[in-house]
């Protein structure tokens, strides 16, 4: 059986902790683990072997709760197969259809705000509800209506295990939701697959492959929908990582012909629906990384907006990576500390999920090229803060020619 760490242990070792009122050092004086070891643990970087869940569950007093979460591992694949083998046809109420539908839209909501470590589980409940209504007597309408919540509830999942670094459950996942979504006949969620599809591979440096996702999203997205927008700003970024501006431009310029008379909807956080305010905020991000001079003024408005008081504001995910978007165009503009700045204030807010360091590990490298000695600050926040992940080698000073 293939397995990976159970989001459940991370969850409930951190709930334990905190019930015993014990900071990660205090647990790591008491059962003689480093703090970077525990903090791991609760992010769900590291697998926990049996002998050291079973010591923490004495050390905590958790009566066994932690070492059976790690005898039981998740089998990532079987689960998704089993959801998409769910195409039977107990009867379904229209009120139990609406509560399960409604349970998605609160669940996408919560994606912006909620650590995926504790997002993943109740994911996986929801799924699971929906894999047992399945495989109950339905009527063709209410199949499909399930299909669909399963479909979504399955390319969200997918995505917050690409945000815990855990590829292999995010491609058996995503398989599960185009499947799930095929059946539907759900051009939207397939659309969804592969913009998906094209972020991860984006985060690990394939650019062409994320745009040639990115431009099949928009041909498979329906016109007008959130699919087809966050396609085009996936293209865009995509351009930007290839370093060709012009195209990068253009496909911005599409971004926002295509957001211009779009309405708030009621979700604002709802990841699958796409808020005006995001255009911005991508706008940001895709102009940083392609080194263009307009990024820093974009980027300060999009801080400002997020986070008017410095405290993290209501979306302290984004905020987060507005300060690194920043922090990257400031180093361009020749302004080292305050990018320093910017970047220690992002880390240390714990907010940067495990898919997204690799934007702090390139502000790292960045400001250590421009030679600001305040670069030592952020790398010793980047050994503390991201324990397990890479950090890059310090870089060596670049040599301007003139």
């Amino acid at each position: 059986m293939a397995s990976s760490v159970d989001p459940r242990f991370g969850a409930a070792l951190r709930e334990f902790r905190e019930r015993r009122g014990l900071s990660l050092r205090s647990l790591g004086q008491l059962a003689h683990r480093s703090k970077s070891h525990l903090h791991e643990l609760e992010a769900g970087l590291k697998a926990p072997t049996v002998d050291t869940a079973r010591h923490l569950d004495r050390v905590l007093d958790a009566g066994g709760s932690l070492a059976r979460l790690v005898d039981a591992p998740v089998d990532h694949a079987a689960e998704a197969g089993e959801l998409r083998a769910r195409v039977a046809a107990s009867d379904v109420s229209r009120d139990l259809l609406e509560r399960i539908e409604q349970g998605v839209d609160d669940l996408a909501s919560a994606y912006p705000t909620m650590a995926p470590a504790d997002l993943l589980p109740l994911v996986r409940q929801h799924l699971a509800y929906v894999g047992r209504l399945l495989d109950g007597r339905v009527t063709l309408a209410q199949q499909r209506r399930l299909l669909v919540a399963g479909g979504w509830l399955a390319v969200l999942r997918a995505t917050v295990h690409i945000d815990l670094r855990q590829r292999a459950a995010a491609a058996a996942h995503l398989r599960a939701a185009r499947d799930l979504a095929e059946h539907a006949e759900h051009a939207e969620i397939q659309a969804w697959c592969l913009e998906t599809r094209a972020w991860d591979v984006l985060t690990q440096g394939d650019y062409r492959a994320a745009l040639d996702l990115s431009e099949q999203a928009q041909r498979v997205a329906p016109k007008g929908s959130s699919a087809r927008i966050q396609a085009t700003a996936q293209e865009a970024r995509a351009w930007a990582r290839i370093g060709d501006i012009g195209a990068t431009r253009r496909a911005l310029d599409r971004v926002e012909r295509l957001t211009a008379n779009l309405p708030v909807p009621e979700q604002a956080e709802h990841h699958y629906r796409y808020d005006p305010a995001k255009a911005a905020a991508y706008t940001a991000t895709t102009l940083a990384w392609a080194g263009d001079p307009g990024a820093e003024q974009v980027a300060r408005a999009v801080l400002a907006d997020l986070d008017p008081y410095g405290d993290g504001g209501a979306r302290p995910r984004r905020s987060a990576s507005a300060r690194l978007d920043l922090g990257l165009a400031l180093v361009a503009a020749g302004q080292p500390d305050e990018a320093v700045a910017l970047g220690a204030q992002a880390v240390a807010s714990g907010r940067v999920v495990p898919s997204n360091w690799w934007r702090a590990s390139e502000l790292l490298t960045k400001v250590e090229q421009s030679g600001a000695p305040e670069a030592a600050t952020l790398r010793d926040l980047c050994i503390e803060y991201a324990p397990g992940v890479e950090v890059p080698p310090v870089a060596r000073r670049l040599s301007i020619m003139l």
